[in-house]
């Protein structure tokens, strides 16, 4: 694995927020995250921010807990300890936070104000309702469907919603036309964003690799996320396409304010975008900073390369 003391690239480095957001407007906290499988802790009492807006890149060798934390955010495991909140509209609604985790609720707030326990949710409710979008190391598109398909699929909760679930559409009401053509509308922007425009009626399983991971990515931003969450979205891309991804997850944060968490190997991936990285080993954080700190911390370079007692006789 390579070392996070790495030179990076100045042209790839993410332009810093004056001001670290993930303390200043953040839009996840992730408050003692502890996750035990019988007699084994892989997760030990992990506390990190994501900000909005940031890409915050969440690293360590593997078995780390990475990727265990990621299915406790997405609601795929539920945490044997601890609280994740996820924020929507203004900062105020963390004022709720303690009174959300003394009841026995799922969400408070008013109006687009709203504070979601995500422990508490189920995993459907988490991607559907507290927006939390997610793609996974292997690709898991659905490749018998066009690629625009892919995209209007991401869409299905809306258009049943604007259906009737089936009546209006069939009848073909102003309003569910509507609600089609703005889907349509949608996809073709993600399809732009992702140069897959001239691909949009190939079976996506006839892309190629770089470009089902542009498309997983683009079929996740149709549900209009708060959250994206990515697990190794670099995962067996060539430098070329890793470049690509660059950008394309830089033009995510900027043009949407979306906060994006990613699992990454790729070093020059993670140095190269993060506004903010979270470093585990063994289950417990050890690092938490700006790219620059984190590839200083003497702890992240002993967890990567071993320190000197390790490799003594």
């Amino acid at each position: 694995m390579s070392s996070p003391t790495m030179t990076v690239d100045p042209s790839l480095a993410s332009h810093a927020h004056p001001e670290h957001r993930w303390h200043s407007d953040p839009i996840l906290k992730v408050e003692k995250l502890t996750m035990r499988f019988g007699g084994l802790t892989a997760v030990n009492a992990v506390t990190f921010n994501c900000g909005r807006g940031d890409i915050t890149a969440l690293i360590g060798p593997n078995g780390a807990g990475k990727t265990t934390v990621f299915n406790c955010i997405t609601g795929f495991y539920k945490p044997t300890e601890g609280r994740i909140g996820l924020r929507h509209g203004t900062m105020a609604v963390w004022d709720e936070f303690d009174a959300l985790t003394a009841s026995t609720h799922q969400k408070i707030g008013q109006g687009a104000d709203q504070l979601y326990l995500l422990e508490r949710m189920p995993d459907f409710q988490v991607s559907r309702t507290a927006k939390v979008a997610r793609t996974f190391q292997n690709i898991r598109l659905f490749s018998g469907m066009t690629v625009l398909e892919n995209l209007l699929v991401a869409q299905h909760n809306h258009l049943m919603h604007a259906s009737g679930y089936s009546i209006l559409g069939i009848l073909a009401v102003p309003s569910y036309m509507h609600a089609e053509k703005h889907a349509v509308e949608k996809a073709k922007y993600w399809l732009e964003k992702t140069n897959l425009m001239a691909r949009a009626d190939d079976p996506a399983g006839d892309l190629p690799y770089g470009d089902q991971r542009r498309l997983e990515i683009a079929r996740a931003m149709c549900t209009d996320p708060v959250l994206l969450c990515l697990d190794e979205p670099a995962a067996g891309l060539n430098p070329k396409e890793s470049l690509d991804l660059n950008v394309l997850l830089r033009s995510i944060r900027n043009d949407h304010n979306t906060a994006l968490l990613l699992i990454e190997h790729d070093m020059s991936v993670v140095m190269g975008i993060s506004d903010h990285v979270v470093v585990l080993n063994y289950g417990t954080k050890i690092s938490d900073g700006t790219p620059e700190q984190v590839r200083n911390d003497p702890a992240v370079i002993a967890a990567y390369l071993g320190s000197d007692e390790e490799v003594e006789d």
